[in-house]
């Protein structure tokens, strides 16, 4: 059987609690991190830590985070290839069901997270920039990239990218149900999993929208 490549791990990516549930799975990290929309991006800024959500594209071992060219991380990160970049630490994170246990200490979340460190630098190549906005698209809905109109120059001048490779990485999930304690098993509450999946609702047409104007495909499809 072949054997699937993997992140290798290191202090930062070697959680402290429940490392069993750790993985560097090559293709574990990136299937949760193609699922995902929004990312939360940590840097530290004059001393303080910083959060900041924001949406995320993957290409191969990569990602690229959208921002603002007025965004204080992008700024941070500079814009020539020579800059130091930003060291950065981004999640990405899935609640897939409410674990609910007899005792109040043992209900928790089944979950899928990644957490990256790395440096970021901001993306100065203009042929990369147009690639990784493509990809920031149809990130969030396949298909979409091709079927809408490519940013304009003074749009490109408007919008930064930030580049991050994918080499200190680890996933950790959390499947299955409580883990009550034995001498709770008798106690009379209801014990499970209450599970949790994103729904799309109905499309809704722009209120300009061309009378005619068919539903794409890859938009039906959701």
């Amino acid at each position: 059987m072949a054997v699937g490549k993997s992140f290798a791990a290191t202090e930062r990516t070697v959680p402290t609690r429940a490392r069993e549930r750790a993985s560097y799975d090559e293709a574990t990290v990136h299937a949760i991190l193609d699922e995902g929309y929004v990312c939360h991006l940590g840097f530290v800024r004059e001393g303080a830590p910083v959060v900041l959500p924001t949406l995320y594209g993957r290409v191969g071992d990569r990602l690229y985070v959208h921002g603002s060219t007025g965004s204080r991380p992008l700024r941070m990160a500079g814009g020539q290839e020579a800059d130091p970049g930003l060291p950065v630490c981004v999640t990405v994170t899935h609640v897939d069901g409410l674990v609910l246990a007899k005792s109040a200490f043992h209900h928790s979340i089944n979950y899928r997270s990644v957490v990256v460190h790395g440096t970021a630098h901001q993306v100065t190549d203009e042929e990369e920039k147009k690639a990784a906005l493509d990809a920031l698209v149809d990130h969030v809905l396949p298909g979409r990239a091709a079927d809408s109109r490519p940013a304009n120059a003074k749009e490109l001048a408007a919008t930064a990218v930030l580049r991050l490779d994918l080499r200190e990485v680890s996933a950790k999930l959390r499947t299955g149900g409580p883990s009550d304690e034995p001498e709770d098993q008798s106690l009379p509450y209801w014990t499970g999993v209450l599970p949790v999946s994103p729904v799309y609702g109905a499309p809704i047409p722009a209120d300009d929208l061309a009378p005619g104007t068919p539903e794409p495909a890859y938009l039906s499809a959701r």
